[in-house]
This record gives structure tokens, C-alpha cells and sequence, in this order.
């Protein structure tokens, strides 16, 4: 199976979980295709200064991987700055956030399994 870039659905969300600015979401698979593992493989951009605010993860995991840019992410509520090829874990019962910090784009992968 081959899916081509106008295939994907993206989703433009205003202040996504209580952040900052647009984030725009180009979903790569759907949970069917996921065999219902996960709910989320997904590529975001974030535009500088935009950001998705601090929220848990329960019965599940999230996992970014960082493909250009640079962010600031809360990880269990531990600032660190994360670039291109660092990728952040965000496991059951546990918070995060992320905002761009750069003057460019800010694009990451971000997937999502269920427990």
C-alpha cells in the first residue's frame, strides 16, 4: 500500500490543549490501519512561537521525533530544549508540552499506542 502526500487528512487546530497559534497536523495513518494500536502517527509543524500546551497521557504513550526546528518541551514538567534528530518519550501517566523556540518551522513525528 502506498499513500501519497494528497492523500493525508490534515487538521489545522487554534490552541491546540491551551498553547499558543496553529498547529497543523498531516495524519500518515489511522488508528484502522494501526490495527487499532495507537490513535495517532502523525507529522505536526509548528510556525515559531506557536506551541501545544501541557496535557497527560492516560492508557497510552506518546512518542515525537524532531525533524527540523527547535523546542522548547516540558517533559514531566523538566524544560529541556530539543533539535533536529532528538526524539522525546512521554509514557502512561505522564504530562508534556512543546512550543517552538526557533525562527523556523518547527516539524516533528508524533505517535501515539494505546497501553
Amino acid at each position: 500500500m502506498i499513500k501519497r502526500k494528497a492523500d493525508y487528512t490534515v487538521q489545522e487546530n487554534e490552541n491546540m490543549r491551551g498553547g499558543d497559534g496553529l498547529v497543523t497536523i498531516e495524519h500518515l495513518l489511522t488508528p484502522e490501519e494501526m490495527y487499532e494500536k495507537g490513535r495517532l502517527y502523525a507529522k505536526i509543524t509548528l510556525e515559531p512561537g506557536c506551541s501545544i500546551g501541557h496535557h497527560v497521557h492516560e492508557g497510552e504513550m506518546e512518542s515525537y521525533y524532531i525533524i527540523s526546528g527547535e523546542a522548547e518541551v516540558s517533559d514531566n514538567g523538566e524544560i529541556v530544549t530539543v533539535n533536529a534528530g532528538d526524539s522525546v518519550l512521554t509514557k502512561n501517566n505522564e504530562g508534556h508540552s512543546i512550543k517552538n523556540t526557533g525562527t523556523s518551522p518547527l516539524e516533528f513525528m508524533a505517535l501515539i499506542l494505546y497501553k
